[in-house]
């Protein structure tokens, strides 16, 4: 029984050149980016330095919270009781993983490795990711439902094509049929765990609680830094904008949503009506609190949960 704990740790080692170089990968396509749009973001680099610090510590306030948050959710997607400061700092590190993997894959990594090390069977582990995943999905469509009457004509979507939306409907109807299998057997696993979930009202509540303030504390972070540099648009505007950009993010999987969240959020914000440097500075101000401020401490936390076979 002690092989397989004993040789986590060493196939991570193993695999951290490899991780090495996506995150590297990752790095040069944003720095390419930003030396493609420099005039643009050095002025939002300027506007951002002169921010207000009271809604910048307001922004940072909220990130911090959002781990907790998510812990919160984590624990509500599993009937056993999990260790609540291991939890909060495996979330931490995921959120650094989290960036060097698309589509979630480091962050899922991560919690299914510490799932896994509680005692939980693999399915059951990816079963619960799952259902983490699913509530977030689900709480993000439900603020934006709330928000969207209070926002007419907020969410306008860029002109698209018939045959852009032609080709996308044919890549994911034949996706659906090729799937169709794998998808009915993950659903079924799925739909056992929510509802052994909420069969216990207090994992409900934290799952449902947890997955809506993790969504609503990240929309609060984007509103702070739009507050802090002078974004001339309304609160519930910004929060429903980027609700939407990040729901739109995960059409393209890059790590953490390095470039597809930056990009629908600026985008978002633009056709709210901000201009195109105070659109630039909330989403610099926001990726500096939520990723690149904490992704160095998020790593070398993942380190020691890693020696420390936590993970």
């Amino acid at each position: 029984m002690s092989s397989p704990s004993g040789t986590a740790p060493t196939a991570l080692v193993r695999r951290t050149p490899w991780q090495a170089g996506v995150a590297l990968a990752v790095l040069l396509c944003t720095g390419c980016l930003a030396w493609r749009h420099r005039p643009v973001i050095e002025t939002a680099a300027g506007r951002l330095a002169h921010a207000d610090r009271g809604w910048l510590l307001v922004a940072a306030a909220a990130t911090l919270a959002t781990w907790a948050c998510s812990a919160l959710a984590q624990q509500g997607a599993v009937v056993r009781p999990l260790p609540t400061g291991r939890l909060v700092a495996v979330q931490f590190a995921a959120c650094a993983a989290n960036h060097l993997l698309p589509a979630g894959l480091g962050s899922g990594a991560v919690n299914f490795r510490f799932l896994n090390r509680c005692g939980l069977p693999v399915p059951r582990s990816a079963t619960a990711l799952a259902v983490k995943a699913t509530a977030g999905a689900v709480a993000r469509a439900l603020l934006i439902a709330a928000l969207a009457p209070a926002c007419p004509g907020a969410l306008r979507l860029p002109h698209v094509s018939p045959t852009a939306w032609a080709v996308t409907v044919a890549v994911l109807a034949t996706a659906v049929i090729a799937l169709s299998g794998l998808v009915r057997r993950a659903l079924r696993a799925v739909l056992a765990d929510v509802r052994a979930v909420h069969e216990v009202p207090g994992r409900a509540a934290a799952l449902w609680g947890g997955s809506l303030a993790f969504a609503g504390l990240h929309a609060a972070v984007v509103v702070a830094v739009a507050r802090s540099v002078g974004l001339p648009l309304p609160p519930a505007e910004v929060a429903l904008a980027y609700l939407a950009a990040s729901g739109a993010a995960v059409l393209l999987p890059t790590p953490g949503g390095l470039g597809s969240l930056d990009a629908a959020l600026a985008l978002a914000l633009t056709l709210a009506g901000a201009s195109g440097s105070a659109a630039a500075s909330t989403v610099l101000g926001y990726r500096l609190l939520t990723t690149w401020l904490p992704l160095l401490p998020g790593l070398m936390a993942l380190g020691v949960l890693v020696r420390r076979r936590v993970l």
